[in-house]
């Protein structure tokens, strides 16, 4: 008799738990919408950094422009 227990299915012999079964399913359905919120954030994640690069190269090139314009004048060319 345990050999047929070894040569059939596990389903035939063993009780089937449904409480179980289901935590199972709803632990692997988590675990795969955690691995989406992941992907979304680091996406968010990667355009705020892409968003934050140019926003200091406007910040840069505003700076620039005013400390070009500050030293012509203190030099005595004419501003355009």
């Amino acid at each position: 008799m345990t050999e047929r227990r070894r040569s059939g299915s596990r389903f035939l012999y063993e009780p089937f738990d449904m409480a179980t079964a289901r935590i199972e399913a709803h632990e692997r359905l988590i675990d795969e919408r955690w691995a989406g919120l992941e992907r979304r954030l680091q996406s968010i994640e990667a355009m705020l950094e892409r968003l934050e690069r140019r926003l200091w190269l406007a910040v840069y090139g505003v700076v620039g422009f005013a400390l070009s314009q500050g030293f012509l004048a203190l030099i005595g060319t004419p501003v355009r």
